[in-house]
């Protein structure tokens, strides 16, 4: 076909730009009605295939141009005109601008779309479904690549390559008889798995797929190999959307779930039914297109925003800097951030976690145990096994990289099982999954587990393979970590400068683990209350990274994001606001106005604006933040409702109280629904709710508010907690203004002796 160029003296194929098990799709141009268009040619089939084979795909492909031809809808690819040239069968179709649903999470890297871009895509596939179900069409294979979203937001269904008329069962039957793959094993309904007869109930079972995936980012069941999904799909109940995401729409949910259903009967009845969902949830309550998501503390709370993710160094190519600066040692090349001192960054592959893991290990001469055959007892593992469990371990990892942390433990655990059993406890292999179970634990709320999965990796690393081994200082860091997120910064301080000490001596200076390890020490200092110490040793490291990487790599913005905060603790605003800035404007220009890193230096300029009393300023760029934040991530994403906040205090800095209640209420109502009524971003909301309360003069009702927010801090954190305090103050201030003298003295005198009490223990 690519020699001939022209097909039938009409359609000129350009350039190819797309291929599949059926044939290619090809860019051409109509020269009768000086179009382009785009032209789909089934492959050439040769005398060595088999003829029934052959006649199968021939009037597959026939069918599939009478029945797509007869379909007009917007949803719907559009199409002109069909024959057959020198032998291959071709379908004429419109040119679409744009990308697959599968091209839009490859671009966003496998993280779930924005909830208002799941819903419109639901929105428009659904209509279309409904549509060609009322022609008696059914598509069969529903899937992310069949699916396409438009320049202008248009959503089509393509390819109805394997549709059939729905009462033509017999004709069908027979295609499958041959073997032809009717379907693809991650969007096949469980009736099309046994063979079953399937109907329109098919198509919404593989649409619930297909929404599962771009609401979370993956698959319902993103298992091993085929077989493993296909039961998946066959037997297993889909975890529930929202508990990988929990800014999803509760009736969003309820619509994958319900498309999800084992038995076509439990599903809803038709796509109309669907739509009409839909549209009801969006214009519910509960569904706000505008909102946003877990916001930063008020200034003054004591608790500090969440910092930005971590970020992968630089791909190379065209307008990118390259990985390593020429001249710089080896080991800079592909350097990154690794996990930030905070933990809130999305992790990659740890340094130890190796991609391709053999089996083949020797262990530091002085401490070899002394050889056993097979292993210790056990057979020597096959090749094949290894290999199947490293194929496990990446996909734990890939796993926690889509945050589906969870499931991530468990897939390490079972590996860590596996690889003792074959390797024993103390191969490096099986070291690097118990490694990742306490990865997975510490991102899961159990940091206290974590310490002890990292204290046991750390011991036997040291004694196989040696105190100063890169791998044994990495479970080392991590312990020093997790001590942070238990609150005992001493001892993180402790371990966090012993590691240090052996990456200096092992490494050097400028090691990237040793310039990580420094930058969470220079955190870990502000956290004991060290901020000059802090302030100084994020500034070396910031330096150091500049020298090494350049001032605009993702490492080096990082340290100096962590420099503009350790200013602002120590109230030299101006300067913070000035290095926010510079970093908001390098992550631009490296990364894109609309990276993730970005935005977050955009909130922290905001923040330090109205530190400054530049409140107006302040209120501008949260407004426009939250409409990038929006665009970008969703309305109910975190960051969107941070921004949300941020706009509301500096709306009530401005003496703009009515709007800021109105503003604070919404944020705090969406952080309720989401997260719970007791999470302290939600507490932090009410609390500002409160405060406009009492700026407005309704004092009773600020009482009301204050309350609820100290009585949760208290049952959460505990009677004493700087932040259960700082309620109960806000609480006996508002008892003041009430008139409330006497009740609100016992209550300071309270809160002051709690203080002491504290103070004295250590606290």
């Amino acid at each position: 076909m690519a020699e001939s160029r022209l097909i039938q003296g009409r359609y000129r194929l350009l350039d190819p730009i797309g291929r599949g098990g059926m044939g290619e799709v090809w860019r051409a141009r109509d020269e009768s009605l000086g179009r382009q268009v785009a032209v789909k040619c089934l492959k050439p089939l040769g005398p060595h295939h088999d003829p029934s084979f052959t006649r199968v795909l021939r009037e597959r492909f026939r069918r599939e141009a009478r029945v797509a031809a007869a379909l007009q809808h917007r949803g719907v690819t559009v199409v002109h005109d069909f024959g057959e040239s020198d032998g291959v069968l071709y379908l004429v179709m419109e040119l679409l601008e744009g990308h697959n649903l599968g091209q839009l999470l490859e671009e966003n890297r496998h993280h779930p779309l924005a909830v208002d871009d799941v819903v419109d895509i639901a929105d428009q596939v659904t209509a279309a479904l409904a549509y060609t179900h009322r022609q008696s069409v059914v598509h069969r294979d529903l899937k992310p690549a069949n699916i396409m979203r438009l320049t202008d937001g248009t959503v089509k269904i393509c390819d109805f390559g394997i549709a059939r008329l729905g009462h033509d069962i017999g004709f069908t039957s027979r295609l499958t008889s041959t073997g032809v793959a009717m379907g693809t094993p991650h969007y096949m309904s469980p009736e099309q798995i046994s063979g079953a007869e399937v109907d329109q109930r098919s198509d919404l079972y593989s649409f619930g797929c297909v929404l599962y995936e771009i609401a979370t980012g993956a698959p319902p069941f993103d298992l091993g190999d085929s077989w493993a999904i296909l039961v998946g799909h066959r037997d297993t109940v889909p975890e529930p959307p929202r508990s990988h995401r929990a800014d999803l729409p509760e009736y969003l949910e309820r619509i994958i779930l319900d498309l999800l259903a084992k038995r076509p009967e439990q599903r809803p009845r038709d796509a109309g039914e669907i739509a009409r969902r839909i549209t009801a949830g969006r214009t519910a309550p509960l569904y706000v297109p505008t909102v946003v998501a877990p916001a930063p503390a008020h200034p003054g709370s004591g608790r500090r925003p969440a910092t930005p993710a971590p970020t992968p160094a630089f791909p190379s190519g065209p307008g990118r800097p390259p990985s390593r600066t020429p001249g710089l040692p080896s080991w800079t090349e592909g350097m990154t951030t690794g996990r930030k001192a905070t933990g809130t960054g999305r992790r990659g592959t740890p340094p130890d976690a190796s991609a391709g893991l053999t089996g083949e290990w020797t262990a530091r001469p002085s401490t070899a145990v002394p050889p056993l055959p097979g292993h210790g007892g056990r057979p020597a593992p096959t090749a094949q096994a290894i290999t199947a469990l490293t194929g496990r371990h990446n996909a734990g990892l890939s796993l926690g990289r889509l945050g589906r942390w969870a499931e991530a433990g468990e897939v390490h655990r079972s590996v860590a099982a596996e690889r003792e059993r074959l390797l024993g406890p103390d191969h490096p292999d099986t070291l690097a999954s118990r490694y990742e179970i306490g990865f997975t634990l510490s991102r899961t709320g159990h940091p206290g587990e974590a310490l002890g999965e990292y204290a046991r990796v750390a011991q036997t690393r040291e004694r196989v393979l040696g105190v100063d081994h890169p791998d044994t200082l990495a479970a080392r860091q991590e312990m020093a970590y997790v001590l942070g997120q238990l609150g005992r910064h001493l001892e993180a301080h402790q371990a966090y400068t012993s590691v240090l000490a052996a990456r200096e001596r092992a490494m050097g200076p400028d090691h990237p683990d040793t310039l990580r390890c420094r930058h969470n020490l220079a955190f870990n200092l502000s956290r004991l209350g060290r901020l000059e110490d802090s302030y100084r040793m994020a500034a070396e490291v910031a330096a150091a990274r500049a020298r090494v990487l350049g001032p605009a790599h993702p490492d080096t913005l990082v340290t100096r994001y962590e420099v503009a905060y350790a200013l602002g603790q120590l109230g030299r605003w101006a300067e913070a606001l000035h290095t926010y800035q510079e970093v908001a404007g390098a992550r631009a220009r490296a990364l894109g106005p609309d990276h993730p890193d970005t935005l977050a230096a955009r909130y922290e300029v905001g923040i330090s604006l109205g530190r400054l009393g530049r409140s107006a300023q302040a209120l501008e760029l949260y407004r426009a933040l939250v409409g990038d934040r929006t665009r970008a991530q969703g309305a109910t994403h975190p960051e969107t409702l941070r921004a949300r906040h941020g706009l509301g205090v500096n709306l009530g800095r401005l003496g703009r109280w009515e709007e800021a209640l109105a503003e604070s209420r919404d944020v705090c109502a969406i952080r309720e629904r989401s997260l719970g009524a007791d999470h302290p971003d939600t507490l932090v909301s009410r609390r500002e709710v409160a405060v406009g309360l009492g700026w407005l003069g309704r004092w009773a009702d600020a009482l009301t508010e204050y309350r609820r927010v100290a009585s949760a801090r208290e049952r959460v954190l505990g009677v004493d907690h700087p932040d259960t305090l700082a309620g109960r103050t806000d609480e006996a201030h508002c008892l003041e203004q009430l008139g409330h003298g006497r009740e609100a003295a016992e209550l300071y005198r309270r809160v002051a002796a709690l203080r002491q009490r504290r103070a004295a223990r250590g606290g």
